[in-house]
C-alpha cells in the first residue's frame, strides 16, 4: 500500500512539472540582433557584413551606390577652383591636381581657388615701407576687405566707422592710381559691429568686366568694371553677424555663392551673377545644441572644390561644414566637429580637406570627403581622420604647401604641421597676432601682422626667417599677388611690393 502511494505521488509530481514548465527550454539562449535591426546612432543607413560597436567612433559612411560607380582607386580625388570650368596643372606624378585660376588672377579671397599660392612670381624678399616699393596708396575710412584683382585692376572695399557709408574702391595696378571710389551703400542705423572688426571686411571676386562686393547684411552689389556703375545690387539678404560682417562671396560657373550664419538666420544663397536673382537658398539645418546665437555664427568663405568627378560646393558653418551641389543646392554630405566662429577656407591636404572650426577642441582637422551618389536617399557623413587643437589661428587660413601645413594664429605663434597626419613638425612665437593668411609664390612664404610685421619664410621643416620688416601701420588683411608684385593693404594704405 504504502508502494503504491510512493508510486501516485512520482506520477503527480511529474505532472505538476510539466503543466508549471511546458514552455521554458533547459537551458535559455540568447539571440543576437541582426544587422537589419541593429540600432546604430549616425546621420545615414550602412549597409555591411562587419559588426559596428556602438560605443566606438563611426568611420567614413560611403552610401552604396545603385545607378552610379565609384572607382576604388580614386575615391575622393578632388582640385579646387573658382569661376568654372575648372582649370589644373599636373605635374606627372601629382595625385591630386593643382588648382588655378581660369585667368591665373588673383580674382578672390585668398587668391585661385583659395589656396593663398601663385607659384612663380619670384617676390621681392627685402621689402619694407620704402623699400621695393613701386607705389603706396591711401585708402580712406576702414575696412580688412583683402585686395583682389583683374588684368588692370585692384579692387577692395572700405567704410566709414560707423557703418554709414560703404565704398568699393578701384586702384590701376600699375600706378596706384585710384580709379574709382564708389559709394555703394548708405545705412541708417547700421548694427554693432565689433572693434577688431569693421562694416568692410568682405573681400571681393571680380572678373576683367565686373567686380562683385559684399557688405553682409547691408547689400550685395555687381559694378561694372569699367564705369563702376551698379549693374545690379540686393538689400533683402538679411541675417545679423552680430560682430560685424565676414564671410566673401565666391564666383563659379555664372553664379555668386556666400554663406549667411548670423546669430538669428544660418543659410547658404547662390545667385544669378548675371542677373542678381537667387538661383537657390538652403537653410543650414544643424542641431547646434543651444539657443545662444552667438554659438551659432560664423564667418567663413565657401570654396569649390571637384571630388570623386563631382563639383561641389563646401561651406564651413559652426559646428558642421557641409557640401552642398553647387546647381542646386541639394546637401552631399556634412561633418559634426564642433566648435563656432570659423573663418578660415577649407584647403586640400592630400586627398582630404583641412578644417577650421574656429573655436573649439578639435579646432583643425582633416576630412575625408564623400563622393557624390546622386542616387542615396539621404546625406551621407563624412569622417574625420585626424584632429589638433594645440596652437591653432581661429582667424587666418593655413596655407599648404609640399605637404606641410604653415599657420599664422592670433597668438603670435607660426606653426609647420605635416599634411599627412597633423604632427607638429616645428612652431615659433613672434612678437605680434596675425588676422590675415600666409601667402606664396611656391618659392617663399609672406605673413602679415596687424602690428605691421611682415615675415617672409623658407618653406621647410626647420624655421628659416629670410627677412622680418615692420610697417608704420598694422595689417588685418591678407596680402595678393600677380606679376610679379605682392600687395599688401594695411590699415590705411595699399602697397605695391615689386
Amino acid at each position: 500500500m504504502r508502494l503504491q502511494l510512493f508510486l501516485l505521488g512520482l506520477v503527480g509530481l511529474a505532472l505538476l512539472n510539466l503543466r508549471c514548465g511546458q514552455h521554458e527550454p533547459a537551458s535559455p539562449q540568447v539571440t543576437a540582433p541582426t544587422p537589419s535591426t541593429e540600432q546604430i546612432e549616425t546621420t545615414a543607413p550602412v549597409k555591411t557584413t562587419t559588426p559596428i560597436k556602438t560605443t566606438d567612433p563611426i568611420p567614413f559612411l560611403t552610401p552604396e551606390p545603385q545607378n552610379e560607380t565609384i572607382p576604388d582607386d580614386d575615391p575622393a580625388v578632388f582640385v579646387f577652383g573658382s569661376d568654372g570650368p575648372l582649370d589644373t596643372q599636373d605635374g606627372e606624378d601629382a595625385a591630386i591636381s593643382i588648382p588655378v585660376g581660369k585667368d591665373g588672377y588673383w580674382s578672390e579671397y585668398r587668391g585661385p581657388g583659395g589656396t593663398g599660392i601663385l607659384a612663380g612670381q619670384e617676390l621681392p624678399t627685402e621689402l619694407g615701407d620704402e623699400t621695393n616699393v613701386k607705389w603706396k596708396t591711401a585708402i580712406h575710412d576702414r575696412g580688412w576687405s583683402s585686395p583682389v584683382l583683374n588684368k588692370k585692376q585692384i579692387w577692395l572695399t572700405t567704410a566709414t566707422e560707423d557703418g554709414k557709408k560703404m565704398y568699393a574702391v578701384c586702384v590701376d595696378r600699375d600706378t596706384g592710381e585710384i580709379i574709382h571710389d564708389k559709394l555703394v551703400f548708405t545705412n541708417a542705423e547700421p548694427l554693432f559691429c565689433h572693434e577688431t572688426n569693421t562694416y568692410a571686411s568682405c573681400t571681393p571676386v571680380v572678373t576683367d568686366e565686373r567686380a562683385y562686393v559684399h557688405f553682409g547684411r547691408y547689400g550685395t552689389a555687381c559694378l561694372d568694371s569699367n564705369t563702376a556703375d551698379v549693374l545690379w545690387e540686393r538689400r533683402d539678404i538679411l541675417y545679423d553677424s552680430f560682430r560685424g560682417p565676414g564671410s566673401s562671396p565666391i564666383l563659379w560657373d555664372g553664379k555668386l555663392f556666400f554663406s549667411c550664419d548670423g546669430v538669428d538666420e544660418q543659410f547658404v544663397i547662390a545667385l544669378n551673377a548675371e542677373t542678381g536673382e537667387t538661383v537657390w537658398k538652403k537653410n543650414r539645418d544643424i542641431d547646434y545644441g543651444t539657443d545662444n546665437g552667438d554659438w551659432k555664427k560664423a564667418y567663413c568663405t565657401p570654396v569649390i572644390a571637384q571630388i570623386g568627378g563631382s563639383v561641389q560646393l563646401i561651406c564651413p558653418a559652426a559646428v558642421e561644414t557641409i557640401s552642398y551641389d553647387p546647381q542646386t543646392g541639394k546637401e552631399h554630405w556634412r561633418v559634426r566637429h564642433g566648435g563656432m566662429n570659423a573663418a578660415a577656407r577649407p584647403q586640400r591636404v592630400g586627398d582630404k580637406l583641412l578644417i577650421l572650426a574656429g573655436d573649439g577642441d578639435q579646432a583643425m582637422i582633416a576630412v575625408q570627403p564623400v563622393p557624390l551618389v546622386d542616387t542615396f536617399p539621404r546625406t551621407p557623413e563624412a569622417s574625420i581622420t585626424w584632429a589638433d587643437g594645440q596652437m591653432v589661428p581661429k582667424r587666418a587660413t593655413p596655407l599648404v604647401l609640399n605637404d606641410r601645413i604653415y599657420s599664422a594664429s592670433d597668438k603670435g605663434i607660426l606653426s609647420c604641421r605635416n599634411a599627412e597626419n597633423g604632427e607638429m613638425i616645428w612652431r615659433e612665437r613672434v612678437r605680434d597676432v596675425f588676422w590675415g593668411s600666409p601667402v606664396s609664390d611656391g618659392e617663399n612664404i609672406f605673413v602679415c601682422g596687424k602690428e605691421g610685421t611682415v615675415l617672409v619664410l623658407s618653406p621647410g621643416d626647420e624655421y628659416d626667417e629670410v627677412n622680418l620688416v615692420t610697417f608704420p601701420e598694422g595689417f588685418w588683411a591678407t596680402p595678393a599677388i600677380g606679376d610679379g608684385a605682392l600687395y599688401l593693404r594695411s590699415e590705411h594704405h595699399l602697397y605695391c611690393i615689386q
